[in-house]
């Protein structure tokens, strides 16, 4: 990847990360007597077995599609993947999230009964789990929209077993194009001289 494409895929990643913070921040806002309005939380719409959410924030992704795959016993989080898009850049952000104790060099897949993504690679880990967050091509958004059902994510443990953790795909498609509209209507432009300009490129006085 030359120094270019990092700068994008940063700036993806950047955005996407900030979308994370943000749906962060809302949650730990959450009050049961709360309006659902109130400034600060996130508009939501479910979609299928989606969430379409965006937040009240200055961003080129405002806005993402969400799913979230808890242990039924616990409550614990297993997997949660969010999608969001950059609409000046025509481009997808993915954060995946998936429990600890994982083989970082391997990365993930997600597969379907039609696509099988490149490996994704892990970005970070702390004591929630461990996440990739990247940006990846519209073709993988357009893998999981023509595909069946059910979804999974492949993943590999510390102890050398594979595993794969399922969700959901109904519905997807739908939520994506909902929220790559609001994401048209809301998103901030990003800079161009933090995008569009080449590393080591003349600036323009």
């Amino acid at each position: 990847m030359n120094l270019f494409s990092r700068k994008i895929n940063q700036v993806l990643v950047t955005a996407s990360v900030g979308l994370m913070l943000a749906a962060g921040a809302a949650l730990a806002q959450q009050a049961p007597a709360a309006d659902a309005a109130a400034p600060g939380r996130p508009d939501v719409k479910n979609v299928g077995d989606w969430m379409v959410r965006c937040f009240p924030i200055q961003s080129p992704s405002p806005c993402d599609i969400f799913q979230e795959q808890d242990y039924q016993k616990t409550g614990q989080r297993v997997l949660s993947i969010s999608i969001a898009y950059v609409p000046s850049m025509d481009k997808h952000a993915i954060q995946i999230s998936v429990p600890l104790d994982i083989s970082i060099p391997k990365g993930v897949t997600l597969q379907t009964d039609a696509y099988t993504s490149p490996v994704l690679k892990y970005r970070r880990c702390d004591r929630n789990g461990c996440y990739i967050e990247m940006a990846v091509d519209n073709g993988l958004v357009e893998g999981l929209a023509k595909s069946g059902a059910e979804g999974k994510v492949n993943i590999a443990a510390d102890n050398g077993k594979n595993y794969t953790l399922k969700f959901s795909l109904k519905g997807f498609s739908q939520a994506h194009d909902d929220m790559v509209a609001q994401a048209r209507a809301k998103a901030k432009p990003v800079e161009q001289s933090a995008a569009a300009t080449p590393a080591g490129a003349p600036k323009k006085p």
